[in-house]
């Protein structure tokens, strides 16, 4: 894997590590396969963290990276074919970007590493943690994912994203920080209702618009990104064997699951979590599909506490 650019900038007042109101930030872009440029977000210093995102895009986890690069050293890699970044038609399995990551920590010589996946980022962390055979990874978050298939427990993609219609947004691009999540809702669909807000499909909302001449927000994964997670996640978005294969993760495990996710539902979370060794299950109260972002204070409490008792 080769390194083609990196790029250096500050965040806060000074961008150097340990300054008062400031973390290192970096980003760099490698090309694991000719013709595949990788872009990855570098933050904070310290054990690292893999932050995986969903159909939404790197903008929907910016709270997960902002929460750990305050101690840590956070690895945010954009999904090829997210973000208008090139995506290879071979290039077209969650095997692919799984495989990826791997060699990306090999490469970096990362050891120690806690894997956290998002909704379909959730898929690919706990594939990782099945494949890592370096034993690179020492801990495992899966929150709102989905991936194995599990009779009985159905994952709710709608057909399409809801939102405005195409005219209310400028463009079907997605910078990062642009978007922002679908209509507050839990009701009988993924994005009705008066509860908390949930993602059209297997992503969810992306991250909130920036600057007070941004555009309206994005409800929901661009058409490109869902063109993407289609080729990944193939047309059942699920893999028989994965449920199997999760008996062979070691490494401490927590599943993360809102109340009133109606993409993923809660049982569905259970059944995931009771697959792997060990795992624990975190519901939280009031949050649907995104409980960073909907319920940030429960949601790293629980995921701060897990990590504590695992040693990190």
């Amino acid at each position: 894997m080769t390194t083609s650019t990196e790029l250096t900038g500050p965040t806060g007042s000074t961008g150097s590590t340990g300054s008062t109101g400031s973390t290192r930030s970096t980003s760099f872009t490698v090309e694991p396969y000719p013709g595949l440029p990788l872009t990855v977000r570098d933050v904070g210093a310290g054990r690292p963290v893999l932050v995986l995102h969903g159909g939404a895009g790197p903008a929907s986890v910016s709270g997960v990276v902002d929460h750990f690069a305050a101690t840590s050293r956070v690895l945010a890699p954009t999904h090829p074919g997210w973000e208008d970044t090139p995506r290879p038609e071979w290039f077209a399995g969650v095997d692919d970007l799984v495989e990826t990551y791997l060699d990306l920590l090999d490469d970096r010589d990362l050891r120690d590493v806690l894997v956290l996946g998002s909704s379909f980022g959730g898929w690919i962390a706990a594939e990782m943690a099945v494949r890592d055979r370096g034993r690179r990874i020492d801990g495992l978050v899966v929150m709102g994912a989905f991936g194995p298939r599990l009779e009985g427990h159905e994952v709710r993609f709608p057909t399409a994203p809801p939102g405005p219609p195409p005219a209310e947004n400028s463009g079907h691009g997605q910078g990062p920080g642009r978007g922002e999540d679908p209509g507050r809702g839990q009701g009988s669909g993924p994005a009705q209702g008066s509860g908390s807000a949930q993602g059209p499909g297997p992503g969810e909302g992306a991250g909130s618009a920036q600057g007070s001449g941004a555009p309206a927000p994005r409800r929901g994964p661009s058409p490109a990104a869902l063109q993407a997670l289609a080729a990944y996640a193939g047309p059942t978005k699920s893999d028989p064997k994965l449920l199997h294969r999760l008996a062979r993760v070691t490494v401490p495990a927590l599943a993360v699951w809102g109340e009133n996710d109606t993409v993923v539902p809660p049982d569905y979370g259970r059944a995931y979590a009771a697959a792997i060794p060990g795992a624990r299950f975190e519901l939280i109260p009031g949050a649907g599909h995104l409980p960073t972002r909907e319920a940030p204070e429960a949601t790293f409490a629980a995921i701060d506490a897990f990590l504590a008792a695992a040693g990190r």
